[in-house]
């Protein structure tokens, strides 16, 4: 029986590691004391496992390489997923978005889930210890050295080793030095699924303030659309979060120009909209301006929308004219903000970039460089928007990786 060694304890490692075990002895490898330690923070700690969504539909929100996850995708779909956890006992939802959580908001769940299936499938697991080195003789991984210089002899390797988002959960980019070392080509990565930072000085004023049901929309340089999406935001003291800036973030390049502009009120024509406005300043005919917005905004983004309209806020709304109102239904429609860039890798949630799917055959997540190595999960160049879409890709590339040993 061939002894398969898997480098990473997360959704994607525990996976190849299950779907490897029906033919193979399997030893998993996990440098932090528990497994699945950067899944028990995903979706704020209720762990967003996968979208409802048809997986034809799932390619519309995999901005990098969505053609290389097809074969991954439709050999374990999110329907195996949701199947793969109701018969392990664990209740799920859905919820908007068709994202899909564990019944009992509990990540730990998920985990437990995982833990068990391991544990039955006689899945050795060795915790707390880092993987150093891979040995290599004739282009074929003889063995996995530890950082106590141990080692343990391998048939195969699955690297499932993350990116380097969210350090402390153990992804600091060790996959990535292995790869480059066995001559495989690393594509050169950066931060997605992380807030957007802005220059304009007043979104610090706005700290702490969540919208509902805008959109956002994302243009380059030429004005040309990047993405459009209506959903939550927040904004921060450097700019803005929430789940529309965080997919917006994973089109945004280093070193472009790009701004972002929102619609506050995206379920209304400019008619309607222009009619609302007009029915409020009736209400609060002879109130100053800035006592006349109270049931178009949040108390926060009163006193910044008053400033950015051009409007004295002490005017009264009897005699605001027809090209002020005007300007101030655009700016409605059209918050326009300057992106000064993104935050680093250490607070997104997920990675850019990694081995280069050239080296990879999709079919079976082989490596094409090294005989007996194949890949799961972060550590390869795919990444998606958020809304499970990630965690159900480092599943299905964990399971044909295993399955395909």
């Amino acid at each position: 029986m061939a002894q398969v060694v898997i480098v990473g304890g997360g959704p994607a490692g525990m996976m190849a590691a299950i779907a490897a075990s029906k033919n193979n002895k399997v030893i998993l490898i996990e440098k932090n004391n528990k497994l699945g330690k950067k899944l028990f923070i995903t979706g704020k700690g209720r762990c967003n496992v996968t979208n409802n969504k048809d997986i034809s539909e799932f390619f519309d929100y995999i901005p990098t390489n969505p053609h290389f996850l097809y074969s991954a995708l439709y050999t374990f779909t999110n329907e195996d997923t949701i199947k793969f956890f109701n018969e392990r006992g664990v209740g799920l939802k859905v919820e908007r978005g068709d994202r899909v959580f564990p019944s009992s908001d509990k990540s730990s769940d998920i985990i437990k889930a995982f833990e068990k299936t391991l544990m039955e499938k006689n899945i050795e697991i060795k915790l707390g210890i880092a993987v150093k080195e891979l040995k290599v003789e004739n282009n074929k991984i003889t063995s996995v050295i530890l950082d106590n210089d141990d080692y343990i002899e391998c048939d195969n390797v699955i690297l499932a080793t993350g990116g380097a988002s969210y350090p402390q959960t153990g992804s600091n980019g060790d996959g990535f030095r292995f790869c480059k070392s066995l001559g495989h080509n690393v594509v050169s990565i950066k931060p997605s699924l992380v807030p957007i930072e802005i220059n304009e000085a007043w979104v610090k004023d706005l700290q702490g303030l969540s919208l509902r049901n805008v959109q956002l929309t994302l243009l380059d340089k030429n004005n040309k659309i990047i993405f459009k999406e209506q959903g939550e935001m927040l904004f921060t003291h450097f700019g803005i979060s929430g789940p529309l800036c965080l997919s917006a973030s994973s089109l945004i390049k280093p070193g472009k120009k790009y701004k972002i502009v929102l619609n506050l009120k995206p379920a209304l024509s400019e008619k309607e909209l222009d009619l609302r406005i007009q029915k409020d300043f009736l209400k609060y005919n002879n109130k100053d301006f800035k006592n006349a917005l109270n049931d178009l905004f949040p108390q926060k983004l009163i006193p910044i929308m008053i400033n950015l309209s051009k409007i004295p806020e002490n005017q009264k709304v009897n005699s605001i004219t027809k090209e002020q109102r005007k300007f101030f239904l655009n700016l409605i429609s059209n918050l326009t903000m300057d992106v000064r860039g993104l935050r680093s890798i250490e607070e997104a949630i997920v990675t850019s970039g990694g081995i280069d799917t050239k080296e990879i055959d999709p079919s079976t997540m082989k490596s094409k460089v090294v005989s007996n190595l194949s890949f799961a999960g972060e550590v390869i160049d795919v990444d998606a928007y958020t809304g499970g879409y990630n965690v159900q890709i480092a599943i299905s590339t964990g399971f044909i990786a295993g399955s395909k040993i």
